[in-house]
Parts: structure tokens; sequence; C-alpha cells
């Protein structure tokens, strides 16, 4: 017999549908976790929630996380720092943690999304000191209950090589590979509704070999999963690029093979026009991370023109060091926000946000 749980009283019902319509006096017939019916007077033998005072939406799906960051939330030295100086402030915090802390982390920040309305998060962990594995976030997940898409992240070219991370937090491109294969035959699974899916996400241009982001492009397309990086999230970012790769963020995602509806890149708070039509033409994701982009200084996103061009655009908490909370409807507000400072009052509305 199936699961059913009738969601009763609800002061309103928001849709989220094409027509955005509201529903008042309407309750929710859930079977099996899918919404089965929507109306007046449903019955059910199941579990029954009483809605009463309250406004029910679809579950927030929050696109970018650094679960295993929440438990460094507000260290001074990183409090007034650029995106930069931030992350060599915390790699020496970072490399001093092992499972128990990144379990521990992840399993606080998924509580704290699911009490914002979050009911689906990817997360992007791409540092793995003593013994740490990817297998700890998913193991936090399933204990909070959360649809989860966790992403195996990586760096491997640290500070002696030319690259911002310290030496001991990088890995070998073979090993990366590797393991890479391992979480996605243990844990992806691509059925419909799945709990658990995996994508690939080298961490960034400034941490990675371009020989790398090929690799991970053509392996994730072979097992059928998503591909993540950050891109264009600050002008240090977007220099970075120009200097070493000659080429903005856009040209190297490109160039890489890291466009496509299948890739979604975190922040792009500097892309430019060129950038913002070549995201539309390939449907390129975009993770928007208001807040943290806020806290970093890292700017405004260009998020009216991406989302009027017709880039996929979702929201994203990141990691609560750069954001210093992870909580998904606040995140929604600054987004909101955000654009109107940047537009004008009409540029974004609450709706839209959500």
């Amino acid at each position: 017999m199936p699961r059913e749980t009738l969601i009763q009283n609800a002061d309103a019902i928001l849709t989220m549908d094409d027509a955005r319509r509201e529903l008042h006096g309407a309750d929710i017939l859930l079977r099996d976790g899918i919404v089965a019916e929507i109306g007046p007077g449903l019955t059910s033998t199941g579990d029954r929630v009483n809605a009463a005072g309250c406004v029910v939406t679809p579950g927030l799906v929050n696109t970018h996380h650094h679960l295993y960051q929440t438990l460094t939330r507000a260290v001074p030295g990183g409090q007034d720092a650029l995106l930069f100086g931030w992350l060599k402030t915390l790699y020496p915090i970072w490399a001093r943690f092992g499972p128990e802390e990144v379990y521990t982390s992840a399993q606080v920040g998924l509580a704290e999304l699911a009490l914002s309305g979050c009911t689906l998060t990817s997360d992007h962990l791409y540092l793995y000191p003593n013994g740490a594995r990817l297998d700890d976030t998913i193991a936090a997940a399933e204990e909070v209950g959360l649809r989860f898409h966790p992403t195996r992240g990586a760096m491997s070219i640290g500070e002696s090589d030319g690259g911002l991370p310290p030496d001991a937090l990088v890995e070998r491109e073979a090993a990366i590979l590797e393991d890479c294969i391992r979480v996605v035959d243990a844990f992806h699974d691509p059925r419909e509704g799945a709990m658990c899916r995996v994508g690939i996400a080298p961490c960034s241009p400034f941490s990675v070999s371009r020989d790398l982001m090929r690799e991970a492009a053509l392996l994730a397309r072979d097992k059928g999963v998503m591909l993540h990086t950050h891109l264009a999230e600050n002008d240090e970012d977007v220099a970075y690029s120009l200097e070493t790769f000659g080429c903005r963020p856009g040209q190297y995602a490109e160039d890489l093979g890291w466009t496509g509806s299948d890739v979604w890149h975190a922040h792009c708070v500097k892309l430019e026009r060129a950038e913002i039509d070549l995201f539309a033409r390939t449907q390129t994701g975009v993770a928007h991370c208001p807040c943290s982009n806020c806290r970093l200084g890292s700017g405004i996103a260009p998020v009216r023109a991406m989302r009027d061009a017709g880039v996929p655009v979702g929201l994203g908490v990141d990691g609560s060091a750069s954001n210093d909370a992870g909580n998904l409807a606040a995140e929604a507000r600054q987004a909101m926000l955000l654009q109107r400072v940047a537009r004008g009052a009409d540029a974004m509305s609450a709706r839209e946000a959500l």
C-alpha cells in the first residue's frame, strides 16, 4: 500500500505552478512523497498534518553549499577579507578536520536548511583532510532526511605550483578521478525522486589544472552525472584567469567542455554580456549566492540580465564560513533586494526570487 500524508487547514498554498496560483481552503495529499492531489475536502487514512496558521510552499532547492564549513562561522581573521584572503585564513583550520568534523558540520548545516524550508540541497566538498570522504556528508544527509546532491570536489594545484591552497590540502589528479568513479558507482541514484545523486566538481580555476577540468567533464558525461565548479566569483578570480590562462572565465569554461545543461557554476558575479549569452545559448546553469557575495565584497551578480537572457539561475546559501548562516528563505530575500539595489524597485519580485 502506498504511504499517504494529508496536509490540511493551511492558510494558503502557494503552488508555484505556471499560473502561480495561490489556493485557500485546499488540502494537499501526498502519496509516497509525491503530491497526488490538491483541492478542498480531501480524505486519507494515512498521516495528517494540521497546517493551520501556515503557508505551504513547494520545498526550496539549495544549489550551492559547502556543508563542511558550518563549524567555522565568524572566524575573526576572515571577517573583513576578500575571497582569496578569506580562504587563506581558513585553509589551516580546515586542514585539521577529519571525518567526524565533516559529518557533524554537515548534520548541523542540513538541519538549518530544513528549518528554512529546504528539501533538496547540493553540496560541494572539495577537501578531504585526515581521512574525510564524501561518504561522511552522504551519511549525514541520510540521517537528517534531506534529498541530497553531493558533488565530489577536488583541489590539485597547491601553493608550490602556483595555486591558492596549501600543498597539504591538494590531491593527486589520478586519485581524484579514481575516487570520483568510486562515489558515483557507490551512491549515485539516477531514478526519479532519488534521495542521492552525485556530481563531479573540481573546485575552481585557481586550485585545479585544466587537464583535470577536461578529464572531469569527460568522466561526468560518461557516467551521466552533473558538473559543478566556482566561476567568476570576484575580480581576483577573473584576474587569475586572465593572467594564468589568457582568457576570461566564460571562455575558460567553454574551452574545457564546461558548458551545457549538465553544468552549473557557482557565483558568476563578474560575467560579461558575451558570457551571459554563452550560458543562455548552452543552457549552462548558475548558482546565485547573494549573502556570501555581500559578505566577501564580491559584488552583485547580474541575475536580472541572466534571467532575461534565459540562463537557468538557482539560489545557493554557499558555505556558512562565508555566509555566517544557512537560511535559504533569507537568501531569496537577499537576492530580491540586491537586484533592486542594482536595477530598481521592479527588478525582481518576491515570487520570482522564490
